[in-house]
């Protein structure tokens, strides 16, 4: 039935195509309308759209307009112009979708549209890019667009300062790298002042090659961390004993969940190396989990497959996109494991501070849209995840490239041969051949080959990643072979013939061209040398680019299957752009790990039934399907795993939403309503309070069996008081006797505070009186800076704001470092029948519950016993705290503000009602949430 309604009705997304193709057609009728304007004229546009904003349009309504006026100014610009299609991708991501655009349609151009008029609102627009390079390579490049028009341009890389970043964030459009974004925002949330932030509030976003940073890179959380104290000896001394352990005698190895343990015989074996008798003795606990790292570093990674060893380190490479992860760590011990396993320095291990994942960063943004070659086989996933739904955008010219179907070898021995056969009778005739291999060994060791053979080529992978956009450039060059460890998201188009400004700047140097100049201006600035050089080598590869076509364009040879089909797509998809021919096969080998872990038995079989010769391969439409079917399985467990990752994080996203919260309202000054820090401190000392008290006198329980004696030594313990119960029977006149001597503790903090404070604005005077008159009796002209005075209650708040902060930052990172144990223990609760996720919610809610009371009860106890500072230590304050509103009397059942009297303060009558009793005016709130907090501003 569903066939026969999209037979009938067109899909979703042909349906979406048509009608944003008529939108394309109103665009298309402003073309003239603004290719008629004077340059001025046109870049007077920001302006005008702005106007229109203020006066209530929205962004839709200035959409047809945007889009003609971006789209002109790129003709001026750049000298490109946005085709049809782009203007289709550039609609549906300022929708917040998914563009689904081939390599080489211009997804770069294509983001312009959209990121020019989301930054009409003044807010930010981001461009997020999975590397330095292309971040800044876009960022200069679309920003003479940019810039013609009248906006600000920022870049977001690493190595940059604080100061460079928060101006590049207050640009109208900012381009960086997810892992830049994510870590500016954890970074953020550790500073002791708002001004220190750099980001703003996320706004709007375009996620360039959406599927490797919001699912390929999903798996891994980002993390900041510190120094744990622990020791790393213990990693050496058992990675000696791995090699005495034996495969599935000793220990198993999963490949499929990427995990090792011991057996019975494994287990008796490192009690006898490490002269312990029972392993699994609480006290052996540490052990049991290095032991288990250094299975894992022995069996399931491999150097120059997850990582490589440079300059005396382990760095992590990518598996996606074959580069080297600068700064990144495995986390819970299994760097440390891999570090020792290859004799290098073993770095201390961290102990997290702030962690989040891009599923829950990425999240926060109000709209969030994103483009790609590949999206369409994890559309499910963007839906699920992240509501993002995909618009497959057709291509601008018909795709002409052939994809063979793969070709399966027995042995890894027999492919390989294949392999070097196949470039070398592509290198024969002059046909550029692209290798993607998924290991820098087994790029490495191909490439050795093609020397043996006098077969010049050139080899990307993560050692030689600073010649990235060099050798993808010229990839498509007549007779070229170019070995990459894994294509994806490299960003830089293969020109077909190579390309003639990369070869002019290569011989000559590149043009030192201002930041932003228009393309039709550049051209002022080469000099006679380098214009001749561009004009000889562009006729040169438009020479090859016809030779390289009739040749049958680029060939793509990819030497395994990856375990996405995305990945495998994305190197396919490096050849043919723009409606170029060009030509993609994999070979594969029943050696290979995908095949092996999914199907390499019944292809096994096949052959052997069919007794086939070595190097005769299996090449049918069915072996395809059927690895696609494995790809499908590895990419559902994928999936799993990502979902799993995220349920776990949403609880910690919750937990620190409210954190971070709680530590910019402190660091403000005052929360939501406007309440100051000390009237925010007031619901701490109730909390922390009625806290103790239920804990010593709970309602619940009977007078006789209160322990009151206990309750006046706790509240000495927290609030430095003493307190004694001996003639009250009732909970209320408990309650309303400890409130009276919390208030009268902090109000005579504050007079005290009020006294210093005088004395310093009268040092202040005196100081500023003595540098007067010293600069007239020089007969210099001495103007006096306008200085605030201080109060008391400044001083009072900042002692304050900064135990609160301090208390936040310490229990916070217990709660992290508490959360991460319950994490790795939880899933053992599944064999007592219970559901870790539902159990990891629920202890984790308590963990959480326990954080908070810490943090308040912490500030209690600072703020109940801190001792009054000496005016001399403070008469160099240089900065007046945040303003706050002005002193408030407390009131509480049974407390009167008699004592208030003698200070001289400003006092207002408030009705004699507790914090919890609903408010007097009849609204139905309780009366803190209420009445109070309008009387307590006003007073």
């Amino acid at each position: 039935m569903k066939k026969l309604l999209t037979s009938l009705f067109g899909s979703a997304n042909e349906r979406y195509i048509k009608d944003a193709r008529a939108k394309v057609a109103q665009i298309n009728n402003l073309e003239a309308k603004y290719a008629a304007m004077s340059e001025d004229e046109l870049k007077g546009q920001t302006g005008v759209l702005r106007q229109r904003l203020e006066q209530g349009a929205t962004l839709d309504d200035l959409l047809f307009d945007s889009f003609a006026v971006t789209r002109e100014a790129g003709k001026r610009a750049l000298g490109m112009r946005h085709y049809d299609v782009q203007m289709i991708g550039s609609m549906v991501m300022h929708e917040g979708k998914i563009a689904e655009m081939k390599t080489g349609e211009g997804k770069t151009l294509v983001a312009t549209l959209a990121l020019y008029l989301n930054a009409l609102e003044g807010k930010g627009a981001h461009l997020i890019t999975v590397n330095d390079y292309l971040a800044q390579r876009d960022a200069a490049w679309m920003g003479k667009l940019y810039s013609y028009m009248g906006m600000s341009v920022g870049t977001i890389i690493s190595d940059m300062s604080d100061a460079a970043r928060k101006r590049a964030y207050a640009a109208d459009i900012t381009y960086g790298t997810n892992n830049e974004f994510g870590f500016d925002y954890l970074r953020d949330n550790m500073k002791f002042r708002l001004e220190d932030y750099v980001q703003r509030p996320l706004r709007f976003a375009i996620v360039d090659e959406v599927d490797s940073i919001l699912i390929d890179e999903a798996r891994t959380p980002l993390i900041i961390s510190g120094k744990a104290n622990m020791s790393t000896e213990m990693y050496f001394e058992i990675n000696k004993i791995v090699p005495y352990l034996k495969r599935d005698e000793d220990y198993l190895v999963d490949e499929e969940h990427r995990s090792a343990t011991l057996t019975d015989s494994g287990v008796e074996k490192v009690e006898e190396r490490l002269k312990i008798d029972n392993l699994y003795d609480p006290v052996h606990i540490e052990t049991v989990h290095h032991v288990n790292k250094a299975l894992q570093a022995h069996t399931l990674y491999k150097k120059g497959e997850q990582y490589i060893v440079e300059d005396g380190e382990v760095k992590i490479v990518d598996e996606f996109t074959g580069r080297k992860m600068e700064g990144r760590r495995w986390s819970d011990g299994l760097h440390q494991a891999v570090e020792a396993k290859e004799g290098v320095e073993i770095k201390d291990e961290n102990q997290t501070l702030a962690t989040v994942t891009f599923q829950n960063y990425f999240r926060m943004y109000d709209k969030l849209s994103g483009m790609t070659g590949t999206a369409e086989t994890e559309a499910e996933e963007f839906h699920e995840i992240y509501k993002l739904d995909c618009v497959v955008i057709p291509t601008n010219r018909p795709i002409q490239r052939i994809d063979q179907e793969d070709v399966i070898y027995r042995s890894y021995r027999e492919k390989f041969n294949a392999i070097v056969e196949q470039i070398v009778e592509c290198n024969k005739r002059d046909q550029p051949v692209l290798v993607g291999t998924t290991s820098v060994e087994k790029s490495e060791a191909l490439a050795q080959v093609l020397n043996r053979k006098g077969i010049k080529h050139e080899v990307l992978n993560a050692k030689y990643h600073e010649r990235e956009a060099e050798i993808v450039a010229q990839a498509g060059r007549k007779g070229r072979v170019t070995i990459a460890t894994n294509m994806a998201g490299r960003g830089t188009d293969i020109l077909l013939g190579g390309n003639p400004d990369a070869m002019a700047d290569d011989l000559v140097g590149e043009p030192d061209v201002p930041e932003f100049t228009p393309e039709n201006e550049r051209e002022q600035y080469f000099s006679e040398e380098y214009k001749a050089a561009l004009n000889r080598f562009k006729e040169q590869c438009a020479k090859e680019k016809q030779e390289v076509l009739d040749n049958g364009g680029l060939f793509i040879i990819g030497t395994e299957r990856h375990e996405s089909r995305r990945i495998d797509n994305q190197l396919r998809g490096r050849a043919g752009r723009q409606g170029d021919p060009g030509e993609s096969r994999f070979f594969l080998s029943l050696d290979d790990d995908l095949l092996r872990l999914f199907g390499a038995e019944r292809i096994g079989k096949i052959m052997d039934t069919l007794k086939m010769e070595e190097g005769v391969p299996i090449e049918h439409r069915m072996v395809t399907r059927s690895i696609e079917n494995a790809q499908k399985k590895v990419e559902g467990r994928n999936f799993d795993i990502r979902k799993n990752v995220l349920e776990y994080d949403d609880v910690m996203d919750t937990q620190r939403k409210t954190i971070y919260t709680m530590r910019r309202n402190v660091l403000q000054g005052y929360d939501e309503d406007g309440r100051g820090l000390l009237s925010m401190s007031l619901d701490l000392f109730e909390e922390v309070a009625l806290s103790t008290i239920d804990t010593y006198a709970s309602r619940q329980v009977r007078h006789d069996d209160w322990d009151l004696a206990g309750l006046s030594m706790a509240l000495e313990q927290v609030f430095d008081l003493e307190i004694s119960f001996d003639d009250i029977t009732g909970r209320d006149a408990i309650e309303a006797r400890v409130w009276s001597r919390i208030e009268e503790m902090i109000s005579g903090k504050e007079a005290m505070l009020d006294e210093v404070a005088a004395k310093v604005n009268e040092r202040r005077a005196q100081q500023r009186e003595q540098q007067s008159a010293a600069a007239a009796a020089d007969g210099a002209d001495w103007s006096e800076p306008e200085v605030d005075e201080v109060t008391g209650r400044q001083l009072f708040e900042e002692q304050i704001q900064n135990r609160y902060l301090r208390a936040i930052d310490r229990y916070w990172r217990q709660h992290l470092q508490a959360m991460e144990q319950l994490r790795d223990g939880i899933g053992m609760r599944g064999y007592a029948q219970k559901d870790p996720k539902q159990e990891y919610k629920k202890e984790g809610y308590n963990l959480f519950v326990d954080l908070m009371m810490n943090i308040k009860t912490n500030v209690v106890e600072f703020v109940s016993k801190f001792e009054v500072e000496q005016p001399e230590s403070l008469q160099q304050r240089q900065a007046p705290a945040p303003q706050v509103p002005s002193k408030i009397v407390f009131n509480r059942p049974g407390v009167s503000a008699e004592s208030e009297e003698d200070r001289s303060t400003v006092k207002r009558e408030l009705p004699q009602v507790g914090r919890n009793d609903p408010c007097p005016c009849g609204s139905g709130k309780k009366y803190k949430s209420c009445c109070m907090r309008k009387e307590a501003a006003a007073s």
